[in-house]
């Protein structure tokens, strides 16, 4: 089955996050040999990972840009190791058109974009790999300033007119609306106020006829609400918020604990039955 059909008809998915960055918030560094990178992806292939998000750039605010070889010799070579040794399907995330089409060129399920298709091309690349799907994200401001003052008058209402905005600008270059999933975008450009205000109202995220991808585990908003806490503490946390998604419907949940979120979550859906038609992770 297609990752577009499997979106659009199967129970909710997990997707495996796979930095292959020196600085990521959490796990920056962890998987730069290839060994290690191997062990993790046999790793995800027994833990019956549905998506693995292969990230070659950090995102996380204030990082700074790598290059374009740099991002893609970190990026190639774990695909082809993804695809030898998984069965599963596998998203990119990146928001540079060269690195999406060398990437979609290789097979690629899926293109995770923080910067939602906007930059120059990228929409126009995967217009040309229709089997492909699609993840945009809001995020306000660029990754290298976008904490240092973000604002709102209504975030919901903004975020919500900004993915409709770039799902039109989508549908205008011929990408069908099947391919197509959204992204909040918890942590880019948002306040602790901002990110449990859209937290808090994933519900409404539906009426734009989209699935919905979470992405909170171990981020700064669940440290902030619970005491500062430091982000190695924040498994706990972090499987809470995703069950909660969950229970509102978010059809992918991006994740750093996928065996502690599967189990929570399926827990929670026998315990509580308006739950169980939701589907088993």
């Amino acid at each position: 089955m297609s990752l577009i059909k499997a979106l659009n008809s199967s129970p909710p998915m997990l997707m495996a996050i796979l930095n292959l960055t020196p600085d990521s918030f959490s796990d920056g560094g962890k998987l730069l040999q290839q060994e290690q990178l191997k062990r993790q992806l046999e790793l995800c292939a027994q833990q019956q990972v549905d998506i693995l998000d292969i990230g070659g750039e950090s995102t996380r605010p204030g990082a700074h840009s790598v290059g374009l070889d740099e991002e893609l010799s970190r990026v190639m070579p774990a695909i082809e190791l993804a695809q030898r040794y998984t069965d599963c399907y596998i998203s990119v995330d990146t928001y540079k058109p060269e690195v999406m089409r060398q990437a979609l060129s290789q097979g690629v399920d899926m293109i995770n974009d923080v910067n939602a298709l906007q930059a120059e091309g990228a929409i126009a690349v995967l217009s040309e790999y229709p089997e492909a799907a699609i993840c945009l994200m809001h995020k306000q401001g660029d990754i290298a300033t976008m904490q240092q003052s973000p604002s709102y008058n209504d975030v919901v209402s903004e975020v919500m007119r900004f993915l409709t905005e770039r799902v039109q600008a989508c549908r205008q270059e011929g990408i069908l609306p099947e391919r197509i999933c959204l992204d909040p975008g918890f942590g880019f450009g948002k306040t602790l106020d901002h990110n449990t205000q859209l937290f808090r109202q994933i519900k409404s995220f539906h009426s734009l006829g989209h699935p919905l991808l979470v992405g909170v585990s171990r981020k700064s908003m669940l440290g902030a609400l619970l005491n500062d806490l430091p982000v190695n503490e924040r498994m706990l946390p972090s499987v809470v918020a995703a069950v909660i998604a969950l229970s509102q419907g978010a059809q992918i949940i991006r994740v750093h604990d996928v065996v502690e979120t599967r189990q929570a979550w399926q827990l929670v859906a026998s315990l509580t039955p308006w739950l169980e038609q939701k589907g088993k992770l």
